[in-house]
C-alpha cells in the first residue's frame, strides 16, 4: 500500500470528530425539527413523572436491606445489578459517554474510569458515613449527562476554545454517581454485622449490571451506526440526551427546594 493510500485509509476511518462534525453540518429540515421537538417533549414528560426517582429504593428492597443481618452475598449482588439496569441516570450517562467511541479499547478505558469513580464513593460514603444532600448530588448526576452531550457536540471547543479532559470528567462524574447511591443507602438502617462484605457484594452486582446494560447499549449503537441516518441524527440524539439531563437537574432541584433544603 502506498503512503497516499495509507493516508486515505486513515482519513476514511470513523472518528468522533468526523461523525460529529458531519452531523453538525447537516441542514436541519422541517421534518427533522419536528422529530426533535416530539422527542424532547416525550423525554420531558417521561422524566417529569413523579414516579421516577434516580437511585430510588423500592419498598420490598428497603424491607430486605433493613431486615437482613449477617453476610448476604447473592441477594446484595442481585440488588446491585438491579439498581444499575433500572437506574436511568446511569444508563443515560453510559450512552452519552460511549456515543462516539468506536474501539473497544476506548470503551473499556472510559467505562473502567466510571466504575472506579462510582465504586470508590459508594463504598467510602457508606462506610465512613460521608453525607450530602441527595437532591444536590442527583442534580449533579443530571449535569454529567448535559456536560457529556455538549462535549460530544464540541460545544466547549466552539464556545470557549478549550476541550476539557474527557477521561478526567468521566472519573469525576463517576464519583458523584456512586455518592448518589451512597446517600440513598445512608437513609436505610443497615446492620453492622456483615456490612462491608454486603457492600462489596452490592458493588460487584452494580458492575455486573453495568456490563449487561453496556452490552445492550453497544449492540444497539453499532446497529444504528451501520444505518445511513446515523451521522445526520447524531446531533438530534445528543440534543435529546442533553435535554434529559436538564430535566433531571430541574426535577432534583425542585425536590431540593420543596423537600430537601
Amino acid at each position: 500500500m502506498t503512503r497516499a493510500a495509507r493516508k486515505s485509509s486513515r482519513r476514511s476511518r470513523p472518528s468522533k470528530g468526523a461523525d460529529m462534525h458531519s452531523a453538525i453540518r447537516f441542514p436541519l429540515q422541517p421534518q427533522i425539527l419536528r422529530r426533535i421537538v416530539l422527542l424532547l417533549l416525550g423525554l420531558a414528560m417521561a422524566f417529569m413523572s413523579a414516579t421516577l426517582w434516580a437511585h430510588g429504593v423500592n419498598e420490598n428492597d428497603k424491607a430486605f436491606i433493613e431486615g437482613a443481618s449477617g453476610i448476604n452475598i447473592i441477594p446484595y449482588m442481585y440488588l446491585g445489578a438491579k439498581h444499575m439496569v433500572t437506574g436511568y441516570d446511569h444508563l443515560l450517562f453510559l450512552a452519552v459517554v460511549i456515543f462516539f467511541l468506536y474501539r473497544m479499547k476506548d470503551v473499556g478505558a472510559y467505562v473502567t474510569l466510571f466504575a472506579i469513580g462510582h465504586s470508590t464513593t459508594l463504598l467510602l460514603g457508606v462506610i465512613f458515613d460521608i453525607r450530602a444532600n441527595p437532591y444536590i448530588i442527583d442534580a449533579i448526576i443530571g449535569l454529567s449527562v448535559v456536560y457529556k452531550a455538549i462535549d460530544n457536540l464540541d460545544g466547549f471547543k466552539t464556545w470557549f476554545g478549550v476541550s476539557p479532559n474527557p477521561k478526567a470528567a468521566v472519573l469525576i462524574f463517576g464519583f458523584f454517581h456512586g455518592f448518589g447511591l451512597a446517600t440513598k443507602i445512608q437513609e436505610l438502617t443497615l446492620a453492622k454485622d456483615g456490612l462491608i462484605p454486603n457492600l462489596i457484594s452490592f458493588n460487584v452486582g452494580v458492575e455486573m449490571g453495568q456490563l449487561m446494560a453496556l452490552t445492550v447499549i453497544l449492540l444497539l449503537m453499532n446497529l444504528w451506526r451501520m444505518s445511513p441516518s446515523f451521522n445526520r441524527s447524531a446531533i438530534v440524539a445528543n440534543a435529546a440526551l442533553m435535554t434529559a439531563g436538564f430535566v433531571l437537574i430541574g426535577f432534583q432541584l425542585a425536590g431540593y427546594f420543596t423537600q430537601g433544603a
